[in-house]
């Protein structure tokens, strides 16, 4: 086709008058051959233009539908991403209230058991106390009971001045004490 327009573009215009009709008739038909092979061949690339241009059209709306899926899903793990940030905040804030509130909590614990161990020891020292005052309550008592129990090998003034000395007092007697006195009867007696 190509050598076919390079000859007709060098034949000068004077030669091609001095063909023949059926020369031109000849290469009338060969060039119009030529304008339909060149036609055809035209309509065959535009409908595989067409074709590839209609592959890429429905290329073009896949990668967008995935394109629409992936902002969709981007923004959705932006969402989750900011909730969890939040819940993340939360929870610091949360540990950093359970870690004050469990720090007093000991502190207070700490108190209270001081507390209560000091309460303990001073509960234990008044048991020691009360079991010294019981026992020394206990000899009294047995003391007692075996002046009774002597049948007078003492005199009750005696028994009293023991009892008197036992409980730290002096030995002197009240006299309205209602005590028994020796023979020479109670002082401040009305008889």
């Amino acid at each position: 086709l190509e050598g076919s327009k390079e000859d007709l573009s060098k034949i000068s215009e004077e030669e091609m008058l001095r063909w023949s009709k059926e020369e031109l008739v000849k290469r009338l038909r060969k060039v119009e051959n030529e304008k339909m092979n060149l036609m055809v061949e035209h309509g065959n690339l535009m409908k595989d233009v067409n074709r590839r241009l209609q592959l890429h059209l429905h290329e073009i709306r896949g990668l967008k539908e995935v394109n629409q899926k992936l902002q969709d899903d981007n923004q959705e793990l932006r969402e989750l991403c900011c909730f969890l940030d939040d819940d993340r905040q939360k929870g610091k804030k949360l540990s950093r209230e359970w870690q004050r509130f469990g720090r007093h909590t000991a502190s207070v614990m700490w108190k209270e058991v001081g507390m209560y161990q000091q309460k303990l020891k001073d509960l234990e020292a008044r048991q020691e106390t009360l079991l010294r005052e019981n026992m020394e309550l206990k000899e009294m008592v047995l003391m007692l009971d075996e002046e009774r129990s002597g049948a007078g090998s003492r005199s009750s003034i005696d028994s009293q001045a023991s009892l008197t000395n036992l409980n730290g007092g002096s030995a002197t007697r009240d006299v309205g004490d209602g005590s028994s006195t020796s023979s020479t009867g109670s002082a401040g007696s009305p008889d």
